[in-house]
């Protein structure tokens, strides 16, 4: 094919290394193309060699590109898939354990048994937790939770895919079962429970209550998240939930994490590293400003007070918009509509519809999955922050796939700084 180069091709013609030649592909500065085999990329000669005789393109004012090829997660303006398949339709059809390992090994299989921590990691993790004030936010436990189970593993530096497979499946058992059981919040102690069936409203029982054994992640994630028994429609999108946030390519938390990867931090390191990003407000912990938004209005009636006072602070709304979807976040419709299956004639939803309805009517972007999961934690009455701990643990999936990824890479994933500072003396 003497009309295309591959990208090693490519790189060397214009001089330069091929993280830069996909970083132009990223700005729109070259096309790639994918060979026959739907792999390889090829980049048209022609469009090479213009690029070559104009020089190297400037990187505008606060761009930052950093590329790495993975065969993880693909996105689109309107699309998300794992490995191939569309994870909107992974969401309602496969359980959470399965895209994880879907993730992790390609393959799409039933998990064999539930993942369960090791007694070590639970009596460890448990300990750690427990020593932390009380009303702190569920995600602020996790990140204690993750560095005492590490502590309790001595092979976490075995770094072959058998054993990073079973510390990934530790670690996530761990982070859930480590958390203590939701006891009523302040903010939903006396509201009406939102689930429909005849037991909304009671207690949860204990996830290993009716078959003597652990249950799948979700199940055990609700206990220690909402002291309601959920309906199965809730339970089946908080299911969904899981698995829309598994992955999301080279997102900051995951970038942190594979960064960690890269220079053979182990997979408790990796998590960890990850769930100092994910905390950040214009991430993880967008969801919990969600929250906030919801909680703030009385009824759906008070919605548009509630969203005037912060546009005229000159704030953001939390929950809408998105960096990749600017149409939309396919996440958040699939995950709403969910809800709203769930649970047509819940107080909290009519809010939740009231808020869409504001935003739209002021022709502000539309919501992202922040604020999907921010409705379905308000709608669940789940306790404060559960949103950012759905995330966190459905994103150590992705940071473990990442991992495994790294590790098998060359090395460390070093970005460049442009100097911007003083000159030289």
């Amino acid at each position: 094919m003497a009309d295309f180069l591959t990208a090693a091709e490519a790189a060397r013609r214009l001089g330069v290394k091929p993280a830069t030649l996909y970083a132009y592909v990223s700005r729109g500065v070259l096309t790639r193309t994918r060979a026959t085999d739907g792999r390889a990329s090829l980049f048209s000669a022609a469009e090479v060699d213009r690029l070559a005789r104009r020089g190297r393109p400037r990187r505008p004012a606060g761009a930052a590109d950093i590329t790495v090829e993975s065969a993880i997660t693909e996105i689109t303006a309107d699309s998300l898939r794992y490995r191939g398949l569309d994870v909107m339709r992974l969401a309602v059809t496969r359980t959470f354990e399965e895209v994880a390992e879907l993730l992790w090994t390609g393959e799409l299989r039933p998990a064999a048994e539930p993942w369960q921590a090791r007694p070590a990691a639970l009596a460890a993790g448990r300990a750690a937790q427990a020593a932390l004030p009380a009303g702190i936010l569920p995600l602020e436990r996790l990140q204690v939770i993750v560095p005492a189970m590490a502590a309790t593993d001595p092979l976490r530096l075995q770094l072959d895919q058998s054993a990073v497979l079973a510390a990934g499946r530790n670690i996530i058992a761990g982070m859930v079962d480590c958390l203590p059981p939701a006891k009523p919040s302040p903010d939903t102690a006396g509201q009406a429970a939102p689930s429909l069936d005849a037991t909304a409203g009671r207690a949860a029982p204990p996830p290993d209550a009716a078959a003597g054994r652990a249950g799948p992640i979700v199940a055990r994630l609700w206990t220690r998240l909402c002291d309601r028994r959920a309906s199965p429609g809730l339970l089946r999108a908080a299911s969904a939930a899981l698995v829309l946030l598994a992955d999301h390519e080279l997102a900051a938390s995951t970038l942190a994490a594979r960064a960690a990867a890269s220079v053979r931090a182990d997979p408790y390191a990796v998590v960890g590293t990850g769930m100092g990003a994910v905390s950040g407000a214009l991430h993880g912990g967008a969801s919990l400003g969600a929250e906030a938004l919801l909680a703030a209005a009385s009824g759906p009636d008070d919605v548009p007070r509630v969203v005037a006072e912060l546009l005229r602070r000159g704030e953001k709304v939390p929950g809408f918009g998105h960096f990749v979807y600017r149409g939309g976040d396919p996440r958040a419709t699939v995950l709403f509509d969910l809800v709203r299956r769930a649970a047509p004639k819940s107080g909290q939803l009519a809010v939740a519809e009231a808020v869409l309805a504001e935003i739209r009517a002021k022709s502000l972007p539309e919501p992202n999955i922040d604020f999907a999961l921010a409705t379905l934690s308000r709608v669940a009455g789940m306790v404060r922050g559960a949103g950012e701990a759905f995330f966190a643990v459905a994103r150590a999936a992705g940071w473990v796939a990442h991992a495994l990824e790294a590790y098998s890479g060359p090395g460390p994933l070093r970005p460049r700084a442009v100097y911007t500072g003083r000159p030289a003396q």
